[in-house]
């Protein structure tokens, strides 16, 4: 059994007649039905029924065809495997990216990066970093956005910026006109935070233990934005990343007040298998991320 045995019986298949499947194979018809007839006796399965005027798929015989064709797809898609192989930025590049990363660092990003590997677009997949951690190390995703800590076998990591955080309060709010505001005094307020699972939370929590030692009220959320948009209305108060409170996103209904420094802040990097055999994919990418213009980052120097 060959490629072309089997790309002659989609043919046959497609075309429901061996005169036009040859034509479409630009081989003479003896030559098509012969190859078509070795098929046959070498699975030992008739795969059409053959009468003057039509040619029809077996039971069996569409099964095969089915699967052929999925064949002759996987083995087309070959030549473009070697040709991306030559060129590291030419092709899409599997992208994941934190929860509260992506919608603050993509739209400054992908500009960039476009300029730089127009012919490497990406597929990105927005998660929890436990699930990126898994997508990374089972091959579904290239490379990964993520906050530090992070450590897994086989994967190395580029630290690329901090980022410090800040106090978002309703415009009303008694903060409202502070140049800053003590970690310490959260735990007086009624906070707003990610559900657990998201690691900017667990971040939040530990730049500010009082909230949990004195107990203050914590409520919860699914996303920043949600959040951003329960603080509007007046139902407390929270903690963003610095990006996430960037001029894009202000409205007159919030306030961002600074933390007193040193600020708290959170180290985002770059994560890949060691065996990711596109380096050049990877320093683009990281290349185009220290030079978007996100709010309040400090990027840090090639390592």
């Amino acid at each position: 059994m060959n490629l072309n045995e089997l790309r002659y019986a989609v043919a046959v298949a497609q075309a429901r007649n061996f005169r036009r499947a040859a034509e479409r194979c630009f081989v003479t018809q003896p030559a098509l039905s012969l190859a078509i007839q070795k098929l046959e006796d070498e699975l030992g399965v008739q795969l059409f029924e053959r009468s003057r005027t039509e040619v029809s798929l077996t039971e069996v015989g569409a099964r095969v065809i089915e699967q052929a064709q999925r064949v002759l797809e996987e083995a087309g898609k070959i030549p473009e495997i070697a040709r991306q192989g030559r060129d590291q930025l030419l092709g899409p590049l599997k992208l994941g990216v934190i929860y509260t990363v992506g919608p603050y660092l993509l739209p400054e990003l992908i500009p960039i990066l476009h300029r730089k590997a127009p012919d490497m677009p990406l597929e990105v997949e927005e998660n929890l970093t436990a699930q990126l951690d898994v997508l990374l190390r089972t091959g579904r995703i290239d490379v990964a956005i993520l906050a530090l800590p992070y450590d897994a076998p086989n994967v190395s990591v580029l630290p690329l910026y901090d980022e410090p955080f800040t106090v978002v309060v309703p415009a009303e709010h008694a903060w409202a006109r502070r140049a800053f505001i003590r970690p310490e005094e959260l735990a007086s307020e009624k906070v707003l935070m990610l559900a657990s699972g998201h690691c900017f939370s667990n971040q939040v929590a530990e730049a500010c233990p009082e909230l949990q030692r004195r107990g203050g009220e914590v409520l919860q959320g699914n996303s920043l934005e949600t959040i951003r948009n329960m603080v509007a209305s007046g139902l407390g108060i929270t903690v963003l990343p610095a990006s996430a409170a960037s001029p894009r996103y202000r409205s007159p209904l919030l306030k961002s007040i600074p933390f007193k420094g040193p600020a708290p802040s959170r180290r985002i990097a770059l994560a890949w298998r060691k065996s990711y055999a596109r380096e050049e994919a990877i320093e683009v990418l990281a290349a185009s991320i220290r030079g978007a213009k996100i709010a309040g980052a400090s990027v840090l120097a090639l390592q």
